[in-house]
This record gives C-alpha cells, sequence and structure tokens, in this order.
C-alpha cells in the first residue's frame, strides 16, 4: 500500500504585505526544513509585528517578527534576577520591567520614524537591522530575500506549540492542537491569563484557568510554555501579602523577585531528612505539654466551624517572634474581610514583619484556591533550601481546598467517587504535605513545620478528608464544640488529641511536669464519666475531680496571649504538685496570675536558669518550691476565706 503524503497549510503572517512569489518562497523553504511535501500557502498581514513574519503550521507557531524578538529579550531581562538586581542598584527607583518598557517603547519610536516611502515596501529584519529592497534591482531583492530566509530557518527562532480553545466554561477551557503538554503544565492564552493543563486526553487537553479568563473565547489561541506555575519569591516577599500566583495585592508596591520556585516540588527523601528532635514552641500550655510540636512534624488541627482553630494557628505564628522562625499564612476560601483582619492583627502584634500571607478569598476562581497551598508551600521551601530558616506554613482550612479541587475535576468531567470527591483526593493533600520535612546538616538543617486545618462537621472525624488528612499527619489537636461553649478556650480535647513526636520534641524541663499533666487528666476525666451514676464519692475520688477541674482552669489561656516555655513550665510545675488543690474554680486564675507575676517581679534569675539550662535540676526545683510556699503562706494571709487551710 503506497504511504500517503503529509499535508498541511503553511500559514504567513507578515508585517508587511508579500508578493505571491515571495511568500511561495518562504513557503518553500520553509516545506524543506520542515519535511513537508504537499501543502498550500495561506497569507495574511498584521502590522503589529513590526517586521519578519510568522508561520503557523502543523499547531505549531514560529516567530521569526521582530516583535517576536523584543517579547523575547523583555522575557529573558525578566526572568534574569541579576539584571533586576543590577537596574535596582542603579536607580532604585525604576524596576526592571519599567526599563524593558522603556526600551521598546524606544526601539517602536524609532522604527515609526522610518521614511513614510518604505512602510509599504517589504522590509526583512535581520541581525544588522532592517533591510529596504533596492530599486530597480529584482535580481539583488530576490537575492536578499532567499539570503534572509536560508539565515532565518537555520537560526535561532521561537518554535511554540499551539492550540485553540474548542470549548469554555465555568473557568475551564477544552483546547485542541497542543498534542505534546505535559500535565501541570503552564498554558499561555494571552499576556495576562494563563492555565494549567490537567486533563490529557487522546485528541483534546482541558485547562483550568488561573483567574477570570474574561479574555480568552471559543476560537481563541494558547500555546505551550514547557513549564510549569512558578511564583516569584525573595527576602522582600516577608511582610506581605500575596495571592497564589506571587502578586501583591497589599498596595504596598512590587515585590524584587531573587527567583522562581515552582509550586509543585517533589519531597525530600529519607536520606535527606533527619529526626525531628527539636521543639516548635506554639505559646499554648496545653499544646506544648500534651501534643508537642516539633521543628519538621504535621500537626493537624481539627474541629468544627467557630471552635478556635485558626486561632490556635495565630498565636502560633505570634509566638515565633523573636526566634528566627519565618513564618506562612495561606488562607484558603475565606472571606476578604476576614483576611484584612487576620493581617492587621499581625500588623499590630509586630508578627508580620517575618510572615508571609497567601490569600485566595471566597470571591476568587476554584483554581486560585486549589493553588493557593502549593504556592505558600514553594515560599517556604526557598526559606528552607536557599536560606537555611526554620518554616511554620499554616494551610487554612485544607477542606475548602478538598472542595476547590473537587468543583475543578467535576467540570473536567472527572468521575466522582466517595462524597462526590474524585478518587486522587488523598494525593492531593500527601504530596502536599509531605513537602514539610527538617532537612540534614549537610543540606543546612532548615525546617518546614505544617499546621493543616480541617474543618469537621458535627465532630465527625471519620468523614472521607478528615480520615484523609488525619491519616497523612502526625498526630492531630481536637478541637471540641460543648468544650468550647464550657467556656474551656482553647477548646483542646486531651483524649483525643495526640502527637506522634511526644516528648521528641519537648525539653525535660517540660517532660517532667508534662507527664502527671495527662495522667491526672485522663484520671479526672474516667472518675466525671464514672460520677454520673453515683452521687457518694469517697475521697479519693473527689481529689481527682478536683485536681481535674483545677488543671483545665490553668490550661485555659486568653488568644493572642501566648506563654514562654518557661512559663508554662512553672505553672505546670505548680499546678501538677497539688498545692492548688484548696482553691475554688473561680479563684485558680488569680492565684496563678499573682504567682507569675511574683515570679518575674522578684525571681526573674530562676526564668534565666531554664532558659539555658531546659531542664528543672534538682537546685532549681528547691528554690522554686521555696518560692512557691512563700507565696501560698502571703497568699492565705490575704485571703480569709481559707484560714486554716
Amino acid at each position: 500500500m503506497k504511504e500517503q503524503k503529509e499535508y498541511r497549510v503553511i500559514r504567513i503572517v507578515s508585517a508587511f504585505s508579500l508578493s505571491k512569489d515571495r511568500a511561495d518562497l518562504i513557503a518553500q523553504k520553509f516545506a524543506e526544513h520542515t519535511q513537508i511535501e504537499d501543502y498550500t500557502v495561506v497569507q495574511e498581514t498584521d502590522s503589529s509585528l513590526i517586521g519578519g513574519f510568522v508561520i503557523f503550521s502543523g499547531g505549531y507557531r514560529y516567530d521569526y517578527s521582530v516583535k517576536g524578538q523584543l517579547s523575547r529579550v523583555t522575557k529573558h531581562l525578566k526572568d534574569d534576577p541579576s539584571f533586576s538586581s543590577s537596574m535596582k542598584e542603579k536607580d532604585p527607583t525604576v524596576s526592571a520591567v519599567d526599563f524593558i518598557k522603556k526600551s521598546i517603547d524606544a526601539a517602536l519610536l524609532d522604527f515609526s520614524e522610518t521614511p513614510t516611502a518604505l512602510q509599504g515596501q517589504d522590509l526583512f529584519f535581520s541581525g544588522e537591522g532592517f533591510v529596504e529592497p533596492a530599486a530597480n534591482a529584482g535580481h539583488v531583492v530576490v537575492d536578499r530575500l532567499r539570503e534572509q530566509v536560508e539565515n532565518t530557518f537555520f537560526s535561532d527562532g521561537s518554535i511554540e506549540e499551539i492550540g485553540r480553545v474548542s470549548a469554555i466554561s465555568d473557568g475551564v477551557a477544552t483546547v485542541r492542537g497542543i498534542e505534546h503538554c505535559l500535565n501541570n503544565e503552564l498554558i499561555m492564552f494571552s499576556t495576562k491569563t494563563y492555565g494549567i493543563a490537567m486533563n490529557l486526553e487522546e485528541d483534546v487537553t482541558g485547562v483550568v484557568l488561573l483567574g477570570e479568563g474574561e479574555d480568552v473565547s471559543e476560537g481563541s489561541v494558547c500555546k505551550r510554555t514547557e513549564k510549569t506555575v512558578s511564583i516569584p519569591v525573595g527576602m522582600d516577599i516577608l511582610g506581605r501579602v500575596v495571592d497564589p500566583l506571587g502578586n501583591p495585592i497589599d498596595k504596598k508596591g512590587g515585590i524584587h523577585a531573587e527567583m522562581y520556585c515552582p509550586v509543585e516540588a517533589e519531597a525530600p527523601g529519607i536520606v535527606d531528612r533527619s529526626p525531628v528532635n527539636e521543639p516548635l514552641q506554639t505559646g499554648i500550655t496545653a499544646i506544648d505539654a500534651m501534643t508537642p510540636i516539633g521543628k519538621g512534624q504535621r500537626e493537624l488541627i481539627i474541629g468544627d466551624r467557630q471552635t478556635g482553630k485558626t486561632a490556635i494557628a495565630i498565636d502560633a505564628i505570634l509566638n515565633q517572634k523573636g526566634k528566627d522562625v519565618i513564618c506562612v499564612y495561606v488562607a484558603i476560601g475565606q472571606k476578604m474581610s476576614t483576611i484584612v483582619q487576620m493581617v492587621n492583627m499581625l500588623e499590630k502584634k509586630e508578627a508580620l514583619e517575618y510572615t508571609v500571607v497567601v490569600a485566595s478569598s471566597a470571591s476568587q476562581s476554584a483554581s486560585l484556591q486549589y493553588l493557593a497551598p502549593y504556592s505558600g508551600c514553594a515560599i517556604a521551601e526557598y526559606f528552607m533550601n536557599e536560606k537555611k530558616k526554620d518554616v511554620l506554613i499554616v494551610y487554612d482550612d485544607l477542606t475548602k481546598h478538598a472542595q476547590a479541587y473537587r468543583a475543578i475535576t467535576l467540570l473536567l468531567k472527572r468521575p466522582p467517587g466517595r462524597e462526590a470527591y474524585p478518587g486522587d483526593v488523598f494525593y492531593l493533600h500527601s504530596r502536599l504535605l509531605e513537602r514539610a520535612a527538617k532537612l540534614n546538616d549537610e543540606l543546612g538543617g532548615g525546617s518546614i513545620t505544617a499546621l493543616p486545618i480541617i474543618e469537621t462537621l458535627g465532630g465527625d472525624i471519620s468523614a472521607y478528608i478528615p480520615t484523609n488528612v488525619i491519616s497523612i499527619t502526625d498526630g492531630q489537636i481536637f478541637l471540641e464544640t460543648e468544650l468550647f461553649f464550657s467556656g474551656q478556650r482553647p477548646a483542646i480535647n486531651a483524649g483525643l488529641s495526640v502527637s506522634r513526636v511526644g516528648g521528641a520534641a519537648q525539653t525535660k524541663g517540660m517532660k517532667k511536669v508534662a507527664g502527671p499533666l495527662r495522667i491526672h487528666l485522663a484520671q479526672a476525666r474516667e472518675m466525671a464519666a464514672f460520677s454520673q451514676f453515683g452521687s457518694d464519692l469517697d475521697e479519693n475520688t473527689q481529689l481527682q475531680l478536683k485536681r481535674g477541674l483545677i488543671l483545665n482552669e490553668v490550661l485555659k489561656q486568653p488568644q493572642y496571649a501566648p506563654r514562654s516555655m518557661e512559663e508554662q513550665v512553672f505553672t505546670l510545675h505548680l499546678a501538677t504538685s497539688g498545692q492548688m488543690s484548696f482553691l475554688e474554680k473561680e479563684d485558680v486564675r488569680g492565684y496563678l496570675d499573682g504567682y507569675m507575676e511574683l515570679m518575674k517581679r522578684e525571681h526573674l534569675d530562676v526564668f534565666e536558669i531554664l532558659k539555658e539550662e531546659k531542664e528543672l535540676t534538682s537546685l532549681l526545683l528547691e528554690k522554686v518550691n521555696i518560692i512557691a510556699d512563700d507565696y501560698h503562706k502571703s497568699y492565705l494571709l490575704s485571703h480569709p476565706k481559707y484560714a486554716g487551710v
């Protein structure tokens, strides 16, 4: 059987009108270069090309125009951090982008001043400039053209694979033509609109638009970029609020980018990691004592809405002040007013200077909400890998992230599974949270500690997304609605909360006082359930219930008031020693505040000793016990109702 010849349309778009002979000559040389045997030539003009021409054939775009060359130079200079830095040194008031724009405008102005007589003729762009055909010398023109074409096709040019939008709806475009597209590749529709290729089918590609995509319609042309989504990062990003694409949205001016980081990156391997053994203090006594978090850990914060999940994460960020820890807060699907309020609070507490906020509000498209946590993780990885820093990242929250992904996949017509989520929703969060790690010393010893937040319905932690994330993380902090409304703040359920790192992420001093705390609370919880069935309780049971009541009061903590490790250790030592058993519930807080005020006012030396040694030595313990006894006596003297205790 005779092999069928390949037949193509060669469409030539030139800056000025070409004669048929010249168009045929360009097409002939192009066909020889690309090994096309049968073809037809279609010619168009586009004055915006300035000079040269563009060829469309076989789903590719071959750009040999002046406009294309200027565009490539612009992109190269924009992406070159060294150029941006040198421009900033020469004139800090002029950004690199402004300089490029001015340079291009000057080039276009020079060309616009070309004599009018030349505008109607064929001008070709070469390395030496614009070539004008010689008057009354046809053979010279043909020779120049032939030489121009020969040089053009074998020189470095821009070859782009292009496609056309066959359908678009709800932020998802169906594209035909980009046959060699890769999964998660960035697709360019215009200078303002991009998309991510997420469905790779035999004939079409499903592309999720980043943003509204108002300038994309059926028939629009798009092209491959041959790279994944990357965001600009640098030290200047600290203290800023950015969208998932790295664009500043806080009206504080542009951000100088040192480099671009891909939002999708491979998690560090086992050999690259080191054990989690260094505590990351949250400043919340209940967490640091019973569910400690280590640098490089992933600790889930889970609970119903309005139970204080975000408050715990914000307190953890506030507690990193002065501890050389960079914080990244990722807001997914929240109201913009809530995000603004949170940013203002961080600024007021002087915590914004070491924090980056990645905001994707509820009003933004599902694609940007889907991208937000990966962008935040890319920023965190920049500080961990390049600056060797410890990073705390908060994902608030991954329930809305999963819902955004579900919306995208249903629009892409992927088959739904349990609760209408796609089958790969587990991979969605596992590839994100696995990027949290503590690197070994050879790689700089930096770390990313992740605090993902999951919202439950009616306290159901056995739902699809909660069970998925629980199985990925290294423990969870469970917040209970009943505890919250009973006045226990933070409303942490000590029975369901756990840290799989445990005492490895605690100092020796904290470990010593935290051991009895968990035992006493468990005993009190068990006795409280037992005491519901009878009224006559023996003295030992009443003591355990009273101790549990006092410990719960000690663990109460106001919002935005994190405590230092030293305060927590001294507080828990006093609470677990049994010295507060005589107090009524309403007096516990006052007794404790008075004790801590005395310690800070007259015994700062014990704080310094504990801070340096991180351990309750016998000598330090003896000194603290003397202070506690003296305070106890003075308290009884000033409170007559406890006379005789």
